[in-house]
C-alpha cells in the first residue's frame, strides 16, 4: 500500500469526521455502548448514564466513491441530589459521507450531509443533561443528540517527503442549519465553520511509526435572536503517536492537546462568549495476540482539562481511564470487540470539587463483504 493512502484517511477524518479507511465494498457496524459517572457530593448531578446503539454502513462504489451512512439511538439520564431525574431519549442527527478519489493516492473530496433526524428542540429542564454528556472530560460515547442538519465540503492531499516520509494537508467548510433548541424559545442560527490540518507520518528506527497532526478550526457567530450571538473562540489541536514493537506485542503511545482561544467578541455585551479552554489527553494502548483469532488491548489514558474566561485557567477535572478491547475474528467477513473500562477522578463545579467514578462497557460487531 503507499504511503500515502493513509495520510490521505487520517487528513481527511480530521477535517470530515467518520471517513472510513476500509478497502472492503461492504461494511455494517453496530453494537451497544452503556456509560454511568457517579459523581461526589456537592455537584448539580449525582449520576449520569447514557446507553447508545450506533448504526453505520459503509459502500465502495467503482475504485474512487465510498460512501458512509452513520447514525445511533441514545437514551441519557440524570440523577439530581433533590431525586429529580432528566431523560432523554431518540435517534441522533444522521450523517451520510461520499469521498471521492480525485487524484487516486494523492488527493480526496468529501461531501458530508448531516439529516436532522435527532431531536433538536427539547423543554428547558433538559438542556443541563445535554450540557454534561457534551463534556470533552468525560468523554461520552453520544455527545451530542440532535441540531438543524448541516453541509460540508472538504479535500486532502498528500505528498511524499523523503523516501520514506508524507505530509498532508486538508481543509473544511462546514454550514448548518437553523433551529430552535429550547421549546418556546428563539431560533439558533448556527455560525459556519472552517477547519485546516496538515500531517506528517513516516518510519523512524526499527519498526518504529510516527503520526502528527495539527488542526485548526474556526467558527462564526451564532445568532440566538433578539440581536444577541453567542461565540467560541479558535481551536487549535496538536495531535502525535507513535507505534513501536515490543516483543510478540505492538505498543501504542499517543498524546494531544485541544487549547480554545478566547472568542474575538468576548467583551461585546450582546455576546455570551464560551470560555477559554484547554484539553490534554495522554494515553497507551499494548495490542497483543493471543492466537490467530483473538487480540486483547489493554489501554490507559489521563485527561486533563481546564477553563475559565480570565488570563489564568481554573481545573475543570481530570480522569484516569484504564481498560482493555478483546477484539475476536469471527469469521474471515466477520468481527467482534468486547470494551471494558473505568474511569476514576476530579471534578470542579463554581468552587466544589467532588470525585467521579464510573464504567464504559460495549460489545460492537463489524461484518464486511
Amino acid at each position: 500500500m503507499s504511503l500515502y493512502r493513509p495520510l490521505l484517511v487520517l487528513v481527511a477524518a480530521a477535517v470530515a469526521p467518520g471517513i472510513a479507511a476500509t478497502q472492503a465494498p461492504t461494511v455494517v457496524r453496530t453494537g451497544v455502548y452503556f456509560e454511568s459517572y457517579s459523581f461526589g457530593q456537592g455537584l448539580a448531578f449525582k449520576r449520569i448514564s447514557e446507553f447508545t446503539i450506533p448504526v453505520g454502513i459503509t459502500q465502495r462504489v467503482g475504485q474512487r466513491l465510498v460512501i458512509d451512512v452513520a447514525t445511533a439511538y441514545a437514551s441519557a439520564t440524570t440523577d439530581q441530589p433533590g431525586g429529580t431525574t432528566i431523560e432523554h431519549s431518540g435517534f441522533v442527527d444522521t450523517d451520510v459521507r461520499a469521498t471521492v478519489s480525485a487524484i487516486p493516492g494523492r488527493l480526496l473530496l468529501n461531501f458530508v450531509g448531516t439529516l436532522p433526524t435527532g431531536v433538536a428542540t427539547v423543554s428547558d429542564t433538559t438542556i443541563p443533561l445535554f450540557g454534561a454528556t457534551a463534556t470533552d472530560l468525560l468523554a461520552f460515547t453520544t455527545p451530542s443528540f440532535g441540531a438543524g442538519g448541516a453541509v460540508s465540503t472538504g479535500f486532502a492531499s498528500a505528498f511524499r517527503m523523503g523516501s520514506n516520509w508524507a505530509i498532508g494537508a486538508g481543509g473544511s467548510y462546514r454550514a448548518s442549519g437553523s433551529y430552535v433548541p429550547v421549546r418556546g424559545g428563539n431560533t439558533l442560527a448556527p455560525g459556519s465553520e472552517i477547519r485546516g490540518r496538515l500531517g506528517i507520518e513516516g518510519p523512524f528506527g526499527e519498526g518504529k511509526y510516527l503520526r502528527g497532526a495539527l488542526v485548526y478550526t474556526a467558527t462564526a457567530d451564532n445568532d440566538i435572536g433578539g440581536g444577541r450571538q453567542s461565540a467560541i473562540g479558535d481551536r487549535l489541536l496538536v495531535y502525535a503517536a507513535a507505534s513501536l514493537p515490543l516483543g510478540s506485542a505492538h505498543l501504542s503511545i499517543y498524546g494531544w492537546d485541544m487549547h480554545r482561544l478566547r472568542a474575538r467578541s468576548y467583551n461585546d455585551s450582546a455576546t455570551i462568549a464560551v470560555p477559554r479552554g484547554n484539553v490534554f489527553a495522554l494515553g497507551a494502548r499494548l495490542e497483543r495476540a493471543l492466537s490467530p483469532r483473538v487480540t486483547l488491548v489493554p489501554l490507559l489514558e489521563f485527561r486533563h482539562e481546564l477553563t475559565g474566561p480570565t488570563e489564568k485557567m481554573e481545573l475543570l477535572g481530570y480522569m484516569l481511564r484504564g481498560g482493555a478491547d478483546l477484539r475476536y475474528r469471527l469469521s474471515d467477513r466477520a468481527t467482534g470487540v468486547l470494551h471494558a473500562q473505568l474511569a476514576v477522578g476530579t471534578i470542579q463545579d463554581e468552587g466544589v470539587r467532588a470525585s467521579v467514578i464510573g464504567p464504559r462497557i460495549g460489545a460492537l460487531i463489524e461484518w464486511s463483504r
